[in-house]
């Protein structure tokens, strides 16, 4: 028989104890500790009945060529005259590069290992106590990604916290080239990468950052600091190459202020940012003609990327397009599916080609793959598209979807109040 008196008491006890565990589960310590696994079940369990490298995305309004085959990309104009083997506008500075070193190793990085999802702070870290910086990831991932779940840090958010949060000044550029690597790291300068990466730990491709701190041209390889496997990792020129393609070559350098003419200087016609797209959209272009498969994919990816950078949106969807159309023959195993993580261009073509269809679309087929939707970028897109159709409610709960895994996401807020609507 049970005791009246202790009844009451425990049954308090245990709701409280129930109603207190997503608190607990939320504490950031918690979720360093535990949260990670948990979501790694979770992804473990939903991947196994719904695999995400079977989604494909088709889009409605493509400009795809009728037989599937690949459209010669149309050539960019500029203003620079190219060389003979190639259709990139070349450099128009004067200047004479001094030759540098076989191979360079630089020292005073102090190597940090990332908490789950968090290489690009935990990268950008690393970068920033090369110069003295006093701090961790965790500061870095307070202003970059206020939610810990959050899949990814765009490069600009990086960017962004070093011009805000620091005294340092940054540099970021598309369309790197391994010759540019090597001359930044003679001149002592660390280099953030984006690359893509397949570890041995988990399923797939994704994302991911490391600082490139040495090359030798003797092994043919770079050193890079790396928050998941760890300091002083090494990989050849062509494989890294690989890999940095996937994300449009891109390369942030954080410097002193004191230092803005030298990097000014290592950049020569690359510190012009339109230049920069121009340069890189037809290396994108160039790279079309001669890779297949996955690499070709991420060329058209990136032929995209640097477009809607040049507000070329036309050009844009259809480089996107062709994009797409060669990802269904990509062996499933080696498909970057989780590429929409990381890049919002194919959301800026469409929406500004008026395919506002395609981009609800991708934005769904991109959350609804996800174990757990959390990208506030496909959030916001797929408003702004769902409102361009006339289909406000749902644009406001996707705004305010934005916002619930993004706080204070500013694009979200500012869609919002523009529509007179509380967040």
């Amino acid at each position: 028989m049970k005791n009246p008196k202790y009844s009451k008491p425990i049954l308090i006890i245990l709701v409280v104890s129930i109603l207190g565990i997503p608190v607990i589960y939320n504490l950031p310590a918690v979720q360093e500790r535990v949260g990670w696994r948990v979501a790694e079940l979770t992804a473990r369990i939903k991947y196994a009945f719904s695999p995400p490298e079977e989604v494909i995305f088709v889009p409605e309004e493509n400009t795809i060529s009728p037989t599937g085959a690949v459209i010669p990309p149309t050539p960019i104009p500029t203003n620079s005259t190219p060389d003979a083997k190639s259709n990139l506008p070349q450099p128009t500075s004067t200047q004479t590069l001094m030759p540098i070193p076989k191979s360079i190793s630089l020292t005073g990085v102090q190597h940090e290992y990332q908490t789950w999802n968090n290489c690009g702070p935990a990268t950008l870290a690393m970068a920033l106590s090369y110069w003295k910086w006093d701090g961790d990831q965790s500061i870095i991932a307070d202003f970059t990604k206020p939610n810990p779940r959050d899949k990814n840090v765009m490069p600009y958010e990086l960017a962004d916290y070093v011009e805000e949060k620091t005294q340092l000044q940054v540099s970021l550029r598309v369309g790197g080239e391994i010759s540019l690597l090597k001359r930044f790291l003679a001149a002592g300068f660390p280099v953030i990468t984006e690359k893509g990466f397949e570890g041995r730990d988990f399923e797939g491709w994704m994302g991911h950052y490391v600082l490139v701190t040495g090359y030798s041209d003797s092994d043919q390889q770079f050193n890079f600091q790396d928050s998941y496997y760890g300091p002083d990792q090494v990989m050849e020129y062509k494989d890294f190459e690989a890999y940095w393609r996937a994300f449009n070559f891109t390369y942030l350098v954080v410097y002193p202020a004191e230092s803005k003419d030298e990097i000014m200087e290592i950049l020569g016609s690359q510190a012009d940012e339109e230049f920069n797209y121009r340069y890189a959209a037809q290396k994108a272009s160039d790279e079309i003609y001669t890779l297949n498969g996955r690499d070709q994919f991420f060329a058209w990816f990136n032929r995209g990327a640097n477009l809607v950078s040049l507000q070329d949106f036309a050009g844009a969807a259809l480089a996107y397009d062709e994009a797409f159309a060669i990802y269904p023959i990509i062996p499933e195993k080696e498909r970057p599916w989780r590429m929409m993580w990381y890049q919002t261009g194919p959301y800026w073509a469409y929406y500004y080609s008026r395919r506002y269809q395609d981009v609800i679309e991708l934005a769904s087929t991109t959350l609804d793959a996800m174990s757990e939707p959390v990208l506030e970028e496909s959030y916001y897109w797929r408003a702004l598209a769902r409102e361009a159709s006339g289909n406000t409610d749902n644009a406001i709960n996707d705004l305010r979807s934005a916002l619930k895994v993004h706080p204070g996401f500013e694009p979200a807020l500012t869609e919002l109040q523009q529509m007179d609507i509380t967040p």
